[in-house]
């Protein structure tokens, strides 16, 4: 099949946006049917918070379609036809959707600009680096090896990794494509046969990569992808019985959730969810350094990641100096605010008005904290290139000084790009405040100390810690949290024996003879009888 855009989006905003339509991408669906606006299914309108302009409509999985979907992908993973395939022909096919997708970046990037409103810098550079997570599992398959284990007597034991069945992987709408395809390929690599749920607010992309899934060659009923409501087809997809895996991205609740029914169903969990990431910043750290990087770590993605540095712990002695610079680097992306397809804007929007509206009433409902810069929903037109902002969820780069830890600011995931800060006098003390959370998702930490960096990295309470730098990310590199924010490890060999089994064979290599000479249990003569 080849990859066609459905005229669902406009390469640039100054064009006319066509209202298009898209279904369930699963072997029981017609391709017919996907594109087609009959049917009884309920429909969900997808739209750009840029403009508010509708950009699709999308016919919701129902009930029916979840159930039908999971039978035909247990079918096909029963088949054999790419469960039991060989590994190098696996690895083969990952390696062609790595270069399909590798050609058709820009377009996704477009794409996942007008269904996000993030910045088309942000979603050119995010989505370039795709193809090495599927490079990487591909790779893996090649070298990834079974081993002996050791045994007492004349038996070989070896020991295998083999799929799960059925996966269900849920997926936001902050990084659609990214994290899709982060849990897709080790998925599909150790040869499951796996359903994407993605976000009701950002499904297009997925929608679309299906195509070329299909088109790299893996088998009709391997592969599916179930628009839809996480109450509805969300629940549908992690209660069904077949179901071996759920894997989602999102928020605690919603983890907590599901990885109750998950758990009914003696099925594997993976969740990667809410974060509230600190960022130490010691008074040997170079600052401009550091104000770049607490920068890129709170306003990349409209502070709409779960390792977003939403928390500035500075201590007392640069804090002054450190603030000053921080405020600047604001002002300077504020003003550069524009047209999220415009290359020259440093930041986009939130996803929507009503999430808009909740970062805007979290603000002003808040129990303390001074608001330094910011603090508005953007209205009026942009000084960048005169982009109408209050057509869109615009929310400027906020800043909100002495906040007390008691304060939901301080303690609650905003999702947006709102930070705050804190002084601290030692080494303690920033620990302390680092780990103030029910979260432990990311944290940050900017030193010059070698041996302070791995001491307090060592004491912090996260999953990742980067040192001098933030949200670096790579195929190998586990990706997970602790305390509330989730259980389990994307990328990596953790993720692929995530979405693995262990089986072990264990052969007996005795001849005949010596097998019926030490091995009848119940001989009249019994003693020394072998047993387990």
């Amino acid at each position: 099949m080849r990859l066609t855009f459905r005229a669902c989006y406009a390469p640039s905003l100054s064009r006319n946006v066509h209202h298009t339509h898209y279904g369930p991408f699963a072997a029981h669906v017609l391709q017919s049917e996907r594109f087609s606006t009959s049917g009884e299914r309920e429909h969900l309108v997808v739209e750009n918070p840029a403009t508010s302009e509708q950009l699709c409509t999308i016919a919701a999985a129902s009930s029916s379609d979840v159930k039908q979907t999971v039978e035909d992908a247990h079918a096909a993973f029963e088949s054999g036809t790419w469960s039991q395939s060989p590994v190098t022909h696996r690895a083969k096919v990952l390696s062609r959707l790595a270069r399909a997708l590798e050609q058709r970046v820009p377009q996704f990037a477009e794409i996942e600009t007008l269904q996000t409103g993030r910045a088309i810098r942000e979603m050119k550079a995010q989505l370039g680096r795709l193809p090495e997570w599927l490079d990487y599992y591909a790779a893996l398959l090649r070298t990834h090896q079974s081993y002996i284990a050791p045994t007492q007597g004349q038996l070989l034991n070896y020991v295998q990794r083999v799929p799960l069945g059925v996966v269900a992987q849920i997926t936001p709408f902050n990084h659609p494509l990214l994290i899709a395809v982060k849990k897709i390929a080790p998925a599909l690599a150790a040869g499951n046969s796996v359903i994407v749920k993605p976000s009701e607010l950002a499904p297009i992309s997925v929608l679309e990569f299906a195509e070329l899934v299909a088109e790299a060659g893996v088998p009709r009923g391997v592969f599916s992808v179930l628009p839809g409501f996480g109450a509805t087809t969300g629940k549908d997809l992690a209660s069904h019985p077949l179901v071996r895996k759920v894997d989602i991205t999102a928020g605690t609740a919603t983890g907590r959730a599901l990885g109750g029914i998950v758990g009914h169903n003696l099925a594997s969990f993976t969740a990667e969810l809410g974060g509230k990431a600190p960022i130490v910043v010691f008074d040997d750290a170079d600052i401009p350094s550091a104000v770049n990087g607490a920068a890129f770590a709170s306003f990349v993605a409209s502070g709409q990641t779960c390792v977003s540095g939403t928390r500035l712990i500075v201590q007392s002695s640069v804090y002054d100096s450190f603030m000053s610079q921080f405020l600047d680097k604001v002002a300077s992306i504020t003003r550069r605010m524009g047209n999220p397809s415009n290359p020259q804007s440093t930041m986009g929007t939130v996803i929507s008005a009503r999430h808009l509206a909740r970062i805007d009433d979290m603000i002003k409902t808040r129990t303390s904290g001074s608001i330094l810069v910011g603090g508005e929903p953007l209205r009026g037109k942009s000084p960048l290139d005169d982009f109408d902002f209050s057509k869109g969820a615009f929310f400027p780069p906020t800043v909100i000084g002495d906040i007390s830890t008691d304060d939901p600011l301080w303690q609650e995931e905003i999702f947006g790009p709102v930070v705050v800060a804190r002084r601290f006098e030692d080494e303690e003390e920033g620990v302390h405040l680092a780990n103030d959370s029910k979260y432990g998702l990311g944290a940050g930490i900017w030193t010059r100390d070698l041996s302070r960096a791995h001491r307090v990295s060592a004491r912090l309470q996260a999953g990742l810690v980067w040192v001098n730098t933030h949200h670096r990310n790579d195929p190998s590199s586990p990706w997970g949290g602790m305390k509330e924010s989730g259980i389990g490890r994307e990328n990596g060999v953790e993720a692929f024996e995530a979405y693995t089994q262990s089986k072990s064979t264990i052969v007996n290599v005795a001849s005949a003879e010596e097998s019926r000479e030490r091995d009848d249990w119940f001989a009249d003569v019994a003693e020394g009888r072998r047993y387990g």
